[in-house]
């Protein structure tokens, strides 16, 4: 894990950047160059955690798609040299920025198979079971307070209104009708 640690993931984003783009107008997978370009970005932005685990997720899927990108297609010599040096560039990127992601906080849960992930969630506006005047389990017995009572309501008697004021007659606006 040393020899990951000492990795610098903007260098091996940028490589794999340059790698892909000198190979994207030839027979090659059309993948990798907006994967890396989003790497860049996940890199560069420090408080993106969920990019940056993204960015893990698609070099270390990518891999498999490469393995059978390369399988499937024909590529001439020098083209494949390229393509198969930017596929061990992916090996210590997805490790370096796997890394990178859990010093950012990230978690990688897996799939949840293990259960090891389970999250405790409230719900959004304070309910909660913490008392904050949330749910409520369903042993306790919930105490009723006795409505505030009621200050009585003063309402004055409506005024006259004045007569209401007649339409001008026709033709006395700026308009006149023929």
């Amino acid at each position: 894990m040393e020899f990951v640690q000492g990795l610098d993931p903007s260098k091996l984003v940028l490589a794999g950047t340059v790698l892909s783009f000198v190979i994207a107008p030839f027979a090659a997978p059309t993948y990798n160059l907006p994967i890396f370009l989003f790497g860049s970005y996940a890199q560069e932005n420090t408080e993106a955690v969920a990019s940056l685990q993204t960015f893990t997720g698609l070099v270390g899927g990518s891999l498999l798609w490469d393995i059978i990108w390369m399988s499937t297609n024909e590529q001439n010599g020098f083209i494949k040299f390229l393509t198969i040096l930017l596929f061990f560039v992916k090996i210590p990127t997805f490790l370096a920025f796997g890394l990178a992601a859990r010093q950012r906080g990230a978690q990688f849960g897996g799939l949840g198979i293990r259960g090891g992930d389970l999250s405790v969630w409230s719900m959004p506006g304070g309910f909660t079971s913490t008392g904050r005047d949330g749910y409520q389990n369903m042993d306790e017995e919930q105490a009723v307070a006795p409505p505030p009572p009621r200050a009585p309501v003063h309402v004055q008697p409506a005024q006259p209104q004045p007569p209401a004021k007649s339409p001008p007659p026709p033709g006395s606006g700026p308009y006149q009708t023929a």
